[in-house]
């Protein structure tokens, strides 16, 4: 299937391409938004010396640059997120 076809949902699981991002790339990223263009997800970690965090940094995907790899069983929680 073309990348560009794909009907992804929330809670699905992609890979960011490593080529794509020297930062996020080769992270699990799960979908929160799915768009026209690929989705917004969340890329996450675990908290930070012990700090009230949730280790969740927020990312926006071109299908081009993610693989698809499932779909999430337990869901994020209630964390906030920015949608531009």
């Amino acid at each position: 299937m073309d990348k560009a076809e794909r009907n992804l949902i929330v809670g699905d699981i992609v890979q960011i391409d490593p080529e794509h991002d020297p930062v996020f790339g080769g992270c699990f990223m799960v979908v929160t938004k799915p768009k026209s263009f690929g989705a917004q997800g969340a890329v996450l970690g675990p908290g930070m010396n012990g700090l009230d965090g949730t280790g969740v940094a927020y990312y926006r995907c071109a299908f081009e640059h993610m693989e698809y790899v499932g779909h999430a069983v337990w869901e994020l929680g209630n964390a906030e997120e920015e949608d531009d």
